[in-house]
């Protein structure tokens, strides 16, 4: 199933902002078994397109113009507050309309972090966002262990993409910040069970229906996912024995 992505282009910031906020929840490029819409077919209208201006013997030259802009868009919509990005869904980058945030952290599921995981929150808790590299510093742990932690943060909604960091060579570095701090998530949230039914819901007006499979990028196991969906939606069995959502 694809999702019904709108036709329009973005352009500007101001533009992608606008389109978070209509649809909710993106992610930042399409990921095949995802029926979630991306910000990258919006900029670039045409999927298939090329990202990178190539020489004739097929070696990098530059980004198009749609790549340069988006690139640089994943960093500054949460710069400014226009949109909250980071890897929360489908374990990828993805963006979601501040008015959601509240929604996606009641929804989500309790945990316990592990021991780096609470050293690198409290860091980040005391000396403001930083970057990979400087929990690194602060904590003594190797590369791939805080990018795990990170990611597994970012993808509990305990961390998020703050705003990019200058640094010597060609690329910068993100700094991660407290989500519930850059986005003021507020202390009362809405049941968790009305938050799972709202987002079962983004995902039905993107995709026009779908299957409970299809809600997997939120970390629901099916049956939950097929419960959620059978408050919210009409059920059909299709011919290869599936059952299919639709909008009521």
């Amino acid at each position: 199933m694809r999702h019904l992505a709108s036709p329009a282009v973005v352009r500007t910031l101001s533009q992608a902002a606008k389109w978070v906020d209509k649809v909710g929840l993106a992610l930042l490029f399409p990921k095949t078994d995802v029926v979630l819409p991306s910000l990258w077919e919006q900029v670039n209208g045409d999927a298939g397109r090329n990202w990178a201006v190539r020489d004739a013997e097929g070696g990098f030259v530059e980004w198009t113009a749609e790549m340069g802009f988006l690139w640089g868009a994943k960093d500054e919509l949460p710069a400014l507050g226009l949109a909250c990005v980071g890897k929360h869904v489908a374990r990828v980058a993805t963006c979601v309309a501040p008015r959601l945030v509240p929604t996606l952290v009641a929804a989500s599921e309790p945990y316990e972090a592990e021991s780096l995981e609470l050293e690198l929150v409290e860091a980040i808790t005391v000396e403001g966002p930083l970057t990979g590299p400087a929990l690194r510093d602060l904590t003594g742990a190797a590369k791939k262990d805080v990018d795990k932690a990170v990611v597994a943060l970012h993808r509990r909604l305990v961390l998020t993409n703050s705003h990019l960091v200058e640094q010597d060579g060609p690329w910068g570095a993100i700094a991660h910040d407290l989500l519930a701090r850059k986005w003021k998530v507020p202390k009362r949230l809405p049941p968790r069970e009305e938050a799972r039914r709202e987002l079962a819901r983004v995902f039905l007006v993107s995709a026009g229906e779908v299957a409970a499979a299809d809600l997997s990028p939120l970390g629901w196991h099916r049956k939950e996912a097929a419960t959620v969906l059978d408050e919210i939606a009409d059920g059909h069995d299709d011919p290869g024995g599936f059952r299919i959502w639709g909008r009521r």
